[in-house]
C-alpha cells in the first residue's frame, strides 16, 4: 500500500494564524488555487492515485474534491478518524491571545481543554489500521490537517523530521514488511509553479 498524505490548502484563519482545530473554515481562494497545483503536479506523476480520502471538514473535503476531479479518481466518504485536533478554547485564537490566556505552555495547559497527542495518535493509528485492511493493495491519497498529520506522521515512521507542515505540503509513504517508508515528505515544490 502507498499513501500520499496531504494537508489542505491555505485558509483565512491560516493566513491570520488563528488555531482552527474542529472549527470548519473553508479554503480561500489561495488555497483553491494550491489545491489545483498540487493536482496538476500528480496528474503528471508516473505515480497513479486510485482514490482521495478527507476529513470531513470542509477545508479538506474541498481540497480532496480538487484533487480527484482533477485526476479523475473517487472521492471516498469522508473520514471522521481524519479530522483535525480539537483545541478546545485555543481555536479561532491567534498567538498573542494564546500567550495571554494560557502561557508559554499553551500546547499543554490542561486548562485549555486540546485533545491529546495520545488521542491523536490513536485516532491515527485506528486510521491506518482500517484502511490497510480495508485497501490493502491500493494507493490512496489522504488530505488531513496539520496537527493530525504531525502526529500520524509519528506514528507512522520513527524519527522523521518534526518541521512544521505547510499547508499543502505532499508526503508518500509506502508499506513493506519492516513497517513504513517515507519515499517524499513534506514536499511543496508544485507550489513554487504558476498554474
Amino acid at each position: 500500500m502507498k499513501l500520499g498524505l496531504i494537508r489542505h490548502g491555505r485558509t483565512d484563519w491560516n493566513a491570520m494564524g488563528r488555531i482552527q482545530g474542529v472549527t470548519d473554515i473553508p479554503l480561500n481562494e489561495e488555497g483553491k488555487l494550491q489545491a489545483v497545483l498540487l493536482a496538476n503536479r500528480l496528474n503528471k506523476d508516473e505515480l497513479q492515485w486510485d482514490a482521495v480520502v478527507t476529513s470531513r471538514l470542509s477545508r479538506a473535503l474541498e481540497t480532496g474534491r480538487i484533487i480527484a476531479d482533477k485526476l479523475g479518481i473517487p472521492l471516498l466518504e469522508p473520514e471522521l478518524l481524519l479530522v483535525e485536533r480539537s483545541f478546545g478554547s485555543i481555536e479561532g485564537t491567534v498567538e498573542q491571545e494564546r500567550l495571554d490566556a494560557w502561557g508559554t505552555e499553551w500546547r499543554t495547559n490542561p486548562e485549555a481543554g486540546m485533545e491529546s497527542d495520545e488521542s491523536v495518535r490513536a485516532r491515527s493509528e485506528a486510521f491506518l489500521k482500517k484502511y490497510t485492511e480495508l485497501m490493502p493493495n491500493s494507493k490512496l491519497l489522504v488530505v488531513t490537517h496539520g496537527s493530525y498529520l504531525a502526529q500520524m506522521l509519528g506514528v507512522m515512521v520513527e524519527g522523521l523530521d518534526q518541521s512544521y507542515l505547510h499547508n499543502m505540503c505532499y508526503s508518500v509513504l509506502e508499506l513493506n514488511p519492516e513497517g513504513w517508508q517515507s519515499l517524499l515528505h513534506n514536499c511543496t515544490l508544485h507550489l513554487e509553479v504558476t498554474p
